[in-house]
């Protein structure tokens, strides 16, 4: 009788094996590297939803930002972001500390910064990078529209509700 190994093939991001696991619930935020750092995010794409401040609440949009590609939830243009887009915002410690209201409510970073777990369709937990398009945690299938294509006083139009944000 010949002998089988189960090989478990994580097939999330190939820097994974890098680092060490369950890393998020060992170090705080502010004591992980780059790679940990980057890790965290799930690529949902909700941070690239266009936002309002309407009667000092930050209201999501369902108006994308131009380079987000809505199939994939990433940016076409990740490297070079903050040179392209002004208004490109950095997640980082600094602005963590501000308690951000434009982070989703589902955000690694936030919920970290919270004390609060992951959830278990967040890629790091699942081992799987489509487990938050499957729990429909992204932007994936939502209905949304290019900033390009709206006009500045159209943005209120398109507010959303959305449960996950």
């Amino acid at each position: 009788m010949a002998e089988y190994k189960i090989v478990i093939t994580n097939t999330y991001r190939r820097d994974e094996e890098k680092v060490e696991p369950d890393f998020w619930r060992k170090k705080k935020l502010e004591e992980m590297n780059p790679k940990e750092w980057e890790l965290l995010c799930d690529g949902c794409g909700k941070c690239c939803l266009n936002k309002l401040e309407w009667g000092g609440k930050i209201c999501f949009t369902r108006v994308k930002c131009r380079f987000l590609d809505s199939e994939s939830c990433l940016c076409r243009i990740y490297e070079n972001r903050f040179a392209k887009v002004p208004d490109c915002r950095s997640v980082n410690m600094m602005a963590l500390k501000e308690r951000p209201k434009w982070l989703p409510k589902t955000c690694a970073y936030r919920l970290l910064e919270e004390g609060k777990d992951l959830p278990e369709w967040h890629p790091l937990v699942s081992g799987n990078k489509e487990s938050v398009h499957r729990a429909m945690q992204s932007v994936r299938g939502r209905l949304l529209i290019s900033e390009t294509e709206v006009k500045d006083d159209e943005y209120e139009d398109y507010i959303v509700d959305w449960k996950d944000i």
